[in-house]
């Protein structure tokens, strides 16, 4: 049982150990602050957190990474910190579409699918080539993304003026394509491409232009990765490495209820952990915590702007998820699968693929140990079913609450999300064609209510605020709070989801307290931010502490039962 032991002062509480609140802490322990970070779950990672069944190891919720190649945000950022951070290994299968009377999967060369295409739609070649064009436009600008990822919150005047400038010329690709989505606003802009109905039906799950092209656009610059060895969670345990090596804390459990306030200023926190309170003292305060819960439930009510709570309030989200973790009694690729991510869609109406119903509701189907053979023991597999969900599905997943709000979760709950899970198995074994139940050793249901559970986040929401002209308006996104030295982090800083976005906002989170405390090193991490030097003036600067590379990756379970297979058969020979 971890010990609570407690400074009487930290420079910073970090509220959060997701990529984005772990980014902030380590960077700022490596410009030399104090910082202590509360995680109300019992390990770090949030959404990538993970979870081990048996011998089998679970990523939680991953589909792919991006920026996380060599010349990638995420590695740029990583890069501060030290250089035996996890690798993510580059995808060549990326994502194999299948539905109603077609099957086609994009690969790091989209032409290829472009030809295929065109083979297949002759009438279409002239549309179908200039989307494939316009798709590549998008991915050239992604593939600069790591050059306009520092936050206008810590520009001066002129900074911000420039930074405009650049902002403009990254986002001119998207432009064109924002208005499209929807059923009538996707019909319109597939259209300016190609108006044949069964052309079209390929894109029937996308609610938005935008989210046809993205996709090939990335393929184009080589931005897929699968997750490094041993699952997306090694990320957020290097993280914890990091931040331990420079002597500060991380604890797990730990529910803070309350932000402490003097005048209009942050002065720390209150925090339960296995039933007792604790209060801990610090200069800043940062959240990578659910925005609403912070400005609704742990601020003193006044002091947050009723305009602003209710624009929050009404915030386009992402949606949630179910997520089926299959164990498999043979290798995945026994089954059929391969690296890439298939993504079943069911001919009807877009809105329907990410209703959350299992009977309608596009499948993602992911094999981790045919990618990583360490995540499953020797002659298994893993296998993962995903699909967006909401977390009003059924009355709320059949759950009731007690006189404080919390949610119980009662048998009536447990059958309802496995009778889902049989469902979603159903319908992959028919659209594949496999027998996938009899292969089955077990399986496990995270439904949006386990993901309320474990990130806090309003109705169980994967990644915060969505991308969007009305979250854009309503200035949704945002670091500095109304309260001084509360600073945001993680998703609900900024619109968007995903490691590079979590990874961002820790990064900016941590330069505005180096602005105000270390002049130095904000210059420094401002200029790299900035792409106007390069990591090598980072580490002769001098200004951030040292790190000696020194960690090391820890066996998964299977990899564990490998060795321990070995001892016990050297023993017998001997």
């Amino acid at each position: 049982m971890q010990k609570i032991e407690l400074k009487p002062h930290y420079d910073i509480v970090v509220i959060g150990a997701g990529m984005g609140g772990l980014t902030s802490a380590a960077l700022l322990s490596k410009a030399g602050f104090s910082v202590c970070v509360l995680e109300m779950a019992d390990h770090p990672g949030g959404y990538l957190a993970g979870f081990r069944r048996k011998d089998f190891r679970f990523d939680t919720a991953i589909h792919w990474l991006n920026q996380c190649g060599p010349q990638g945000l995420v590695s740029k950022v990583f890069d501060i910190l030290g250089n035996d951070y996890p690798r993510p290994v580059a995808q060549k299968r990326i994502r194999r579409v299948k539905g109603h009377g077609f099957d086609y999967t994009l690969t790091n060369n989209p032409d290829e699918w472009k030809n295929e295409l065109i083979a297949k739609f002759p009438n279409n070649k002239e549309g179908i080539e200039r989307f494939f064009k316009a798709a590549k436009k998008i991915g050239k600008s992604f593939d600069n993304f790591s050059n306009v990822f520092r936050s206008e919150e810590s520009m001066t005047f002129f900074e911000s003026m420039r930074f405009k400038f650049k902002l403009l010329n990254f986002a001119m690709p998207f432009i064109p394509f924002i208005r499209y989505s929807g059923e009538k606003g996707m019909k319109k802009g597939l259209s300016k491409y190609f108006k044949d109905p069964k052309l079209q039906e390929i894109f029937c799950s996308e609610s938005e232009l935008l989210s046809c092209l993205v996709p090939i656009g990335w393929a184009y610059y080589g931005d897929y990765q699968s997750p490094p060895k041993g699952g997306s969670q090694v990320f957020p345990e290097w993280l914890e490495y990091v931040i331990n090596y420079y002597k500060n804390e991380i604890y797990y459990r730990s529910k803070v209820n309350k932000i402490l306030v003097e005048g209009n200023k942050a002065v720390g926190v209150n925090f339960e952990c296995r039933g007792k309170e604790y209060t801990v003292n610090s200069n800043y305060v940062l959240a990578a915590s659910d925005i609403e819960t912070l400005y609704e439930k742990m601020l003193p009510e006044s002091i947050i702007p009723e305009k602003m709570k209710t624009k929050l309030r009404q915030a386009k989200l992402y949606s949630s998820s179910v997520t089926v973790s299959i164990a498999l009694d043979c290798p995945a690729e026994d089954l059929g699968f391969n690296e890439e991510m298939i993504y079943i869609s069911l001919e009807g109406k877009r809105e329907e693929h990410g209703s959350g119903d299992p009977e309608k509701c596009g499948i993602s189907i992911l094999a981790p140990s045919q990618r990583d053979k360490s995540m499953a023991p020797e002659g298994k597999g893993t296998l993962t079913l995903y699909t967006e969900a909401t977390m009003d599905y059924m009355n709320n997943w059949r759950t009731d609450k007690d006189e404080k709000g919390n949610i119980i979760r009662g048998e009536e709950y447990v059958k309802l999300k496995n009778e889902v899970a049989e469902k979603l198995i159903k319908r992959v074994e028919s659209k594949l064609g496999i027998e996938l139940k009899k292969h089955i050793l077990f399986y496990e249901v995270a439904t949006p209510v386990t993901h309320y559970r474990y990130t806090g986040n309003k109705n169980g929401t994967m990644m915060g605020a969505r991308p969007g002209r009305e979250n854009m308006q309503a200035k949704v996104a945002h670091y500095q709070t109304p309260v001084e030295n509360l600073i945001l982090s993680g998703h609900w800083a900024e619109l968007g989801g995903g490691v590079p976005i979590a990874v961002r906002s820790g990064a900016n989170a941590a330069l505005l307290v180096l602005r105000k405390e270390n002049k130095a090193a904000f210059k420094l991490m401002a200029k790299y931010m900035d792409s106007e030097i390069g990591i090598d003036e980072i580490r002769k600067a001098g200004v951030f502490k040292p790190y000696d590379n020194s960690w090391k990756q820890n066996l998964t379970p299977a990899e564990k039962l490998t060795a321990r297979a070995t001892v016990e058969e050297i023993k017998n020979d001997n």
